[in-house]
Parts: C-alpha cells; structure tokens; sequence
C-alpha cells in the first residue's frame, strides 16, 4: 500500500525557512519522479517542484532560488528546504507520486508565513 506522509509545516515569520519532509513506503522510492504541490485558499493546487529518479529538478518560477527539493533514496523520503519565505508561500503543501495509471498525494502539511 503506498502511503505519503508530509511533515514539518508550521507558522514562520516572512524571511524565515522550514524544512518539510515526506515519508514513504509501499513503492520503488528510487525509481520514481516525486514532487512537490501546494494549494492556497481560493486557489487551484500548482505545482511547486519535482525531481526525477536522476536527480534532474524543476521549479515555479515564483520558488526558484528560495526552494530546494531533495530526496534520501535509503531514508525513502522526499524534503522541500524553503527559505526566504513570503506570506504568499502560505499554502497546504502535498507531496504526490505521479504514476501513469493514477496519482497519490499524501495529506499535506500546513505552512503559514506572516509578515
């Protein structure tokens, strides 16, 4: 059973970091893209970076050079380090397996950044 578990969300202050992970298990960890999403209220859930099993990553434009995204292949776990946030960072933040006969998403982890 694949199960996606995120944590480390929380409330920060406006130029502060968080570091969220997300614990896996029921699949080939190291085989497959993972990504991050975040979904703001009243808005649509976009994508805020993925990363192949090769290491290639890819970005929003509105993260790039604030957000890493990285993965411990043994751990089977994948992190966002945000830093520099902004209160326009405020979001529910999921982690999702995208496969081609379905998607999974874990539960999400609220982050909160006031300015």
């Amino acid at each position: 059973q694949v199960q996606l578990v995120e944590s480390g969300g929380g409330l920060v202050q406006a130029g502060g970091s968080l570091r969220l992970s997300c614990v896996t298990s029921g699949f080939d960890f190291r085989a497959n893209v993972m990504e991050w999403y975040r979904q703001a209220p009243g808005k649509q859930r976009e994508l805020v970076a993925s990363l192949t099993s090769s290491g290639y990553t890819n970005y929003a434009e509105s993260v790039k050079g604030r957000f890493t995204i990285s993965r411990d292949n043994i751990k089977k776990t994948l992190y966002l380090q945000m830093n520099s946030l902004k209160p326009e960072d405020t979001a529910v933040y999921y982690c999702k397996r995208p496969t081609y006969r379905r998607d999974y998403w874990g539960q999400g982890t609220q982050v909160t950044v006031s300015s």
